[in-house]
């Protein structure tokens, strides 16, 4: 039999996983393209015959997602996997429906054949969407089992944006790791923060590769999931964090609500800033979906330098790209900070925008008067600061986890809004890891 042709629908991160762990030495596939979308500059390239294995010597190529229709007809394809996160399940059937009217089958692929197995434990952290926290839940977790005596490593949720034969397998240990990966700011967001605590980070594209490295060097294995994605390992604590900003998206987005479905443990974060109605209907929701789970209430408590500085000042906010693309936010920690200290006035930065931040203000007209801190390459990077500096503000305000004045120079003065996890009540984080997972015996 001829094997079956396939078009797997990504954007740089699960597409790739799925290939790897199911696709690629696999006989009864031919995996014709890959489509990308959500990610700039990601389009219009090859996977590499050195990630796509020996049926594929000439790599496969990746084309814009708004050309799948064509490419179903042009390689009679038989199959289309869909295979990324944070977007509606209505938009997943209505790209569905549309593969299905032109002759091909659509496939949605589960953890049973697409997660690895870990020799060590594996605590994985995930999201109902972006931006609701996973983050700082991440770098809580690894620092709590750092203090019971265990080695962690940090796995992360892929970022492969530039040169993907270099960026197989990555191991970050420090800041001078971040500039010999050329690393983008998406990339700095997750990885900086840890770093900063002592963690080591692992990530990648090739994440059978990467558990192994992590593996050789760790006790534990954090999971630090991105958008709203399923791990790519078995879990032995899956966390997952949802958002009472966003009532409802645990019931509505893909695959947030099957990482609901799954928990071990559910974080209802942001409860300081959230009205107390739609904690309860987060509430009411994540019961009907996951009876059996446990569940924490958190806070993100947000601190400034110097809140004097703020107050009666016109602040140009930025904030985390991807919590206000794909992730649908209209604002985030650096906007709450600006009202809190009672600034003059947020700046629009949509009249200053420059280059492809201009066009993303046109792709997501939701994002509203702040500025998303897009840096998917240097050029980006270059056209963020040129927004930046043009902006007519006394402050910026900088809502994501890293320092961007590492990366660009500005021209006003800046100041960084921090956030970590804070359970309040009971039960909490401690107590869980500690009755899981033990103290490490001294050496």
């Amino acid at each position: 039999m001829q094997p079956a042709r396939v078009i797997i629908m990504g954007a740089a991160g699960r597409d790739f996983h799925n290939f790897n762990v199911y696709f690629r030495d696999n006989p009864a596939y031919q995996v014709v393209a890959f489509t990308a979308t959500q990610i700039p500059n990601i389009e219009n390239r090859t996977y590499p015959p050195s990630l796509a294995g020996r049926l594929y010597p000439k790599g496969i190529p990746i084309h814009p997602e708004q050309q799948l229709v064509e490419l179903i007809h042009a390689h009679s394809a038989d199959q289309v996997v869909f295979a990324y996160s944070d977007v509606t399940h209505e938009y997943v059937m209505h790209i569905a429906s549309q593969v299905l009217i032109n002759g091909a089958d659509f496939r949605l692929m589960g953890t049973g054949t697409t997660t690895l197995q870990s020799s060590k434990p594996v605590v994985s952290v995930c999201a109902v969407r972006t931006g609701s926290g996973k983050s700082q839940t991440s770098r809580r977790v690894a620092g709590l089992l750092r203090q019971l005596g265990h080695r962690v490593g940090v796995v992360r949720h892929p970022m492969p944006y530039g040169d993907l034969t270099r960026q197989a397998v990555q191991r970050f240990s420090s800041d001078a790791d971040l500039d010999l990966h050329e690393c983008s700011i998406e990339e700095r967001e997750e990885y900086e923060p840890h770093l900063a605590l002592g963690a080591i980070v692992y990530a990648g594209i090739d994440y059978r590769g990467v558990l192994s490295a992590a593996e050789s060097e760790v006790d534990i294995i954090v999971w630090d999931g991105g958008n709203n994605d399923l791990p790519f390992f078995r879990s032995d604590l899956h966390i997952v964090v949802v958002d009472p900003h966003r009532p409802g998206h645990e019931l509505r987005y893909h695959p947030g609500e099957a990482n609901v479905r799954s928990a071990d443990l559910l974080i209802i974060n942001k409860v300081d800033t959230a009205e107390p109605a739609n904690v309860e209907a987060v509430r009411r929701n994540i019961q009907s979906l996951n009876p059996n789970a446990r569940v924490i209430e958190a806070a993100s408590p947000i601190q400034v330098e110097d809140p004097a500085a703020i107050r009666d000042r016109r602040v140009l906010v930025v904030e985390d790209g991807p919590t206000l693309t794909h992730g649908g936010m209209s604002y985030g920690a650096g906007w709450i900070a600006a009202r809190r200290f009672q600034a003059r006035e947020i700046v629009d930065p949509r009249p200053y925008a420059r280059g492809s931040i201009s066009a993303t203000y046109a792709q997501y007209p939701t994002t509203g008067n702040i500025l998303p801190a897009m840096g998917y390459g240097q050029a980006q990077i270059r056209e963020l600061e040129q927004t930046i500096n043009a902006a007519e503000a006394d402050l910026v305000l900088i809502g994501t986890p890293i320092n961007l004045s590492r990366l660009m120079s500005l021209n006003k003065p800046a100041q960084r809004v921090r956030y970590e996890l804070e359970e309040t009540g009971t039960p909490q984080l401690p107590g869980i890891l500690e009755q899981q997972f033990g103290r490490r015996p001294p050496a």
